[in-house]
């Protein structure tokens, strides 16, 4: 099992929890605390000015020292969120002036409540850690079931004895790629990988489907601002491809193109995937072949990027497009 790690502090979905869970913490202080509901609004407001620059302070250290957090361990960050939290309590506690007149006495209360917060905090996102740990695997199990489809490999390797006596070394190149191609499909995916090797690996499922499909399939790459080391989920792009050729191309009396487009935008990566829209047949056709692996994908892409990940898809002008906008990030 991979070792639980500190959460990421400048993604989107973890800051609005902590906020969530701290206001919601003090909200449950205060009900427990008061007992009057006429001095309930003037109790929320004290609350309030306590807790939210408190909580606005840790949340802007817990930003700045994200990178550090990247490469500390859950008991590490339990450690350093607790120091945060108790500097930036006692911080606005003494700049706010707060029961001066109860000094030393003061300081106790608002120390073991910004212990308790970050407690509550760090052990949120440790069982939540914990508990996707399964949802990964899970997650992997159903992009395997959506990814190896039978028609593939028996169609690759039909292609391949068709070419067996006419070009031997390509057909030998071509089971290379198809080893190389399921020995990816079938390793642990939990750990992100690059965008680069993500996209050679989908260069190789295109190289093998136009061993079999030949004319009848056209790839256009636009992948000249595509920043290579981004990381992304495993076989991102892979099941997007397969049902491209399998859903948009196959059922063509004729050619057909899949363009696949990769762009930096500011701190974002957006992937574009376009292929025909045959029309559908009785069974659902193009549509409910998709719907697999774009739910295992968007799956994914919360549990990696949280709410900071978008995919969208859809037919348009008799074409279907898939887009996958995600965070440009880099490193381990």
């Amino acid at each position: 099992m991979r070792p639980a790690r500190a959460p990421d502090w400048r993604n989107l979905g973890v800051m609005l929890r902590t906020v969530l869970l701290v206001n919601a913490l003090a909200a449950l202080a205060l009900l427990a605390r008061n007992r009057s509901w006429g001095t309930l609004p003037l109790d929320a407001a004290e609350m309030a000015a306590r807790v939210e620059p408190a909580l606005i302070l840790s949340l802007l250290l817990l930003y700045l020292t994200a990178p550090l957090f990247a490469r500390l361990r859950a008991r590490s960050g339990w450690a350093l969120t607790g120091v945060v939290a108790l500097g930036s309590v006692l911080a606005t506690t003494a700049l706010g002036g707060w029961d001066v007149d109860s000094l030393p006495s003061w300081p106790v209360r608002e120390v073991v409540w910004a212990l308790l917060a970050a407690a509550a905090v760090m052990t949120y996102f440790t069982v939540q850690e914990r508990a996707l740990g399964p949802a990964i695997a899970q997650a992997r199990l159903m992009a395997l079931s959506a990814r190896i489809r039978p028609h593939f490999l028996f169609n690759s390797l039909n292609a391949v004895l068709g070419i067996m006596r006419e070009d031997p070394r390509r057909a030998e190149r071509a089971l290379e790629e198809l080893s190389d191609l399921f020995r990816v499909l079938m390793r642990e995916n939990r750990d992100l990988v690059t965008l680069g090797d993500e996209l050679a690996l989908c260069r190789q499922y295109i190289a093998l489907e136009t061993l079999r499909l030949g004319d009848r399939l056209g790839v256009r790459w636009q992948t000249e601002g595509c920043p290579a080391d981004a990381r992304v989920p495993p076989l991102m792009l892979q099941p997007l491809l397969e049902n491209a050729v399998y859903h948009g191309v196959e059922p063509l009396a004729g050619n057909g193109e899949v363009r696949v487009s990769v762009q930096r935008a500011g701190g974002d990566v957006v992937v574009e995937i376009d292929n025909p829209a045959p029309p559908r047949d009785g069974a659902g056709g193009h549509g409910s072949g998709n719907r697999m692996a774009l739910d295992n994908i968007r799956e994914r892409l919360m549990l990696f990027f949280d709410l900071e990940a978008q995919l969208e898809a859809g037919e348009q002008d008799g074409l279907y497009r898939v887009r996958i906008r995600f965070p440009y990030r880099v490193g381990a």
